[in-house]
């Protein structure tokens, strides 16, 4: 045996041994060796790779160190969406999500839940290809997120191949990458040293680590990780449970969080929240609740989803933080679509992981129900851990010449005088884009990610923009100069450049994109991406009626009553014809009316690589000619697209005589129905 062949079965034990070792330390919390030897390993390791270069590979431990900063992070469409969680924050509102759970499918019996603690920290989608990791993208809207497959790659509790020989073809694991107590603190400390600002809470710490453009920081940091579930999942046979499928994931080498267990019945889910709260000083992370999920994946899929969250789950959270602190003054903040809501100033007070300076009052309603007035002491928590809230009133320390706060009857920035509609809580400045505090939020929604993904434009620059008159309308945006910004503070010319590219950039979009971003009253996302995909076309929306707005779905007579009235309204139109002169433009999709839709009711699923037409086009095509994409195969599926390596699905479609299509024959129906229909 030469030194060449030594060398490389060398290498070949030492990795073995450090992926051993890195699982009993991160996955099992039983470490086998002291750090010495540990560090022994890799240095071996390391060395044996400089002396041998053609021995790198990805997946080796001593490729955790980082790379060479990137200027940003890509974009990654989720296959499958990731979505959030409802939550309960009572036992009557978590038997309730029970009761639906069982009249859905129509359960007499007790429902089996795979019980976990919810970790405070980052969701994260792993993909593997063969077993091998391949990338990883943060959660971001659920739809698309961030590449960060370098970042990731330096957290030594990920597995860079997953162990075995029996593995998926394709395996989307989902989990959440979270910092350490012990980290947390570490991190901290050493920030302290070089008097820089530490981390609020780990959750923030996590967050950050992972974000950072050089994945050298984020190798520095201490970051853990514990599966939750999976996404895409191809070429192997799904478990028949969510306990199951945690055992394959802890097999292949995937960590698992040490707390999951398998409860039946209320009583049993309520005496595992118990148990989990009384933990959650001891354990080594952070906890904010308790998720509970259907454990049977058949009734899973029985269940079903809304929009943005599964219905067979459910966040139990625990008891919000609640502190006392001083209402040092309450005023108005006008939002974009002219609401008019009181805002409670506080004295600084640290509360669920965060310092809180300022709390929503809502409405006069609810300013009145609470009734808080300055000089108060007040109770405060985050409710849900996550959005501060006044909860009452100490009045036993309220002061005797306290003032009741009045609500202004004329807007505080433009002096409209303030009105509120018939049965509504809230009052409205009327005067539009002519108020520049609806200005700036309007222009700051409109760039924002969601809507036209403006990089760089943060809500300051948009203030001062609308401050100095340079942006009175969004098409302004498209106007403004590199001189005309390289003149604001804070501004350099680097930066001004980089804006102008940004914004160039930002006229491509889609008509759901567009959409939103006018901020047309009560139009989300959701609804956006409805009245895109009814009316097709800008033109035919803009000439819409109430009537024919009811039929989208998501739309009701009140959504409609607000687009209607968005577009009768000349400088709202004369802002999108400006837009459009400037440049923004998307695909021009001519639209298929409800009698022309030749695959009205027809049920797609789509797997394997397709290469002739992207997968996100191939289901836009198909919603637009009236069909629907689903997931997963079954009876009621029509078609099955198969494209390069499609797996499983493939093979379920030939079993239950389902029709598949090659990515040929796919294009050519979908032109062929196209091509009639204009």
């Amino acid at each position: 045996m030469n030194e060449s062949t030594n060398s490389k079965k060398r290498v070949e034990q030492l990795r073995e041994e450090i992926n051993r070792h890195n699982q009993n330390y991160y996955q099992y919390d039983a470490p086998q060796i002291p750090d010495a030897d540990y560090d022994a390993l890799m240095r071996e390791l390391q060395l044996l790779e400089t002396e041998n270069p053609h021995l790198i590979s990805d997946d080796s431990p001593t490729q955790r160190v980082g790379s060479a900063p990137l200027e940003s992070f890509q974009q990654v469409q989720h296959e499958v969406p990731m979505l959030s969680l409802d939550n309960a924050f009572d036992d009557d509102e978590f038997e309730a999500f029970d009761k639906r759970v069982r009249d859905r499918v129509g359960l007499l019996n007790k429902v089996e839940y795979l019980v976990e603690p919810k970790l405070d920290g980052l969701a994260i989608s792993l993909l593997y290809i063969d077993g091998v990791f391949v990338r990883a993208a943060t959660r971001g809207d659920g739809k698309i997120g961030e590449n960060v497959t370098e970042n990731v790659k330096t957290i030594s509790a990920i597995p860079l191949r997953l162990k075995g020989d029996n593995l998926p073809k394709t395996i989307e694991v989902r989990g959440e990458v979270f910092m350490p107590l012990s980290g947390f603190e570490k991190l901290n400390r050493e920030a302290a040293r070089l008097s820089e600002k530490p981390f609020v809470n780990p959750r923030n710490a996590a967050a950050g680590s992972l974000r950072q453009l050089d994945s050298t920081i984020t190798a520095k940091r201490s970051l853990a990780f514990y599966a939750y579930g999976i996404g895409v999942f191809e070429g192997y046979e799904l478990p028949q449970t969510q306990q199951e499928l945690f055992e394959l994931l802890d097999d292949w080498g995937v960590p698992i969080c040490d707390q999951v267990s398998v409860e039946t019945g209320m009583e049993q889910c309520h005496k595992a929240y118990q148990r989990l709260g009384e933990k959650r000083a001891l354990l080594p992370y952070e906890i904010d609740g308790v998720v509970y999920k259907v454990n049977d994946f058949a009734l899973q899929k029985s269940i079903g989803f809304v929009s943005r969250a599964p219905r067979w789950a459910i966040a139990r959270k625990f008891p919000a933080q609640e502190k006392t602190t001083e209402v040092v003054s309450i005023d108005v903040q006008v939002g974009r679509t002219g609401a008019i809501t009181p805002v409670a100033r506080l004295a600084p007070v640290f509360v669920g992981g965060v310092t809180v300076t300022n709390v929503t009052l809502h409405n006069e309603g609810e300013l009145r129900r609470k009734d808080v007035r300055v000089g108060d002491t007040v109770i405060v928590r985050r409710a849900g851990d996550v959005i501060p809230e006044i909860v009452s009133v100490v009045l036993e320390k309220r002061k005797s010449n306290a003032p009741i706060f009045e609500m202004p009857i004329e807007c505080p920035v433009c002096g409209s005088t303030i009105e509120r509609a018939e049965g509504e809580a809230v009052a409205r400045c009327p005067a539009g884009l002519f108020c520049q505090a609806q200005v700036k939020e309007s222009i700051k929604h409109f760039a924002s990610r969601k809507a036209m993904d403006v990089d760089g434009l943060g809500d300051k620059l948009v203030e001062q923009l609308v401050s100095e008159g340079l942006v009175k309308t969004p098409a302004d945006l498209y106007v403004l100069t590199q001189d005309q910004l390289s003149g604001l503070d804070r501004l350099a010319d680097k930066s001004a450049n980089n804006l102008i590219v940004a914004l160039e950039k930002s006229k491509s979009t889609t008509l759901a994109k567009f959409l939103y971003a006018l901020g047309i009253r009560e139009v989300g996302e959701v609804t956006a991406a409805s009245l895109a995909q009814h009316f097709g076309q800008l033109e035919a929306l803009q000439q819409a009626t109430a009537q024919s707005l009811e039929r989208v779905p998501d739309v009701g007579p009140i959504v409609a009553q607000h687009v209607v009235a968005f577009f009768e309204l000349a400088h709202n139109r004369a802002v999108i014809s400006s837009l459009q002169e400037l440049g923004v433009h998307w695909p021009d999709v001519s639209r298929v009316s409800d009698s022309e839709q030749a695959l009205a009711g027809k049920v797609f699923v789509l797997t394997g690589t397709l290469s002739i037409m992207g997968r996100v086009e191939a289901k836009d095509a198909l919603q637009l000619l009236g069909g629907k994409v689903t997931g997963s195969v079954s009876k009621k599926t029509d078609y099955v697209v198969a494209g390069e390596e499609a797996g499983s699905k493939l093979n379920k479609a030939l079993s239950l005589g389902v029709t598949v299509l090659s990515e040929e024959d796919f294009v050519e129906l979908i032109g062929a129905h196209q091509g009639s229909s204009q």
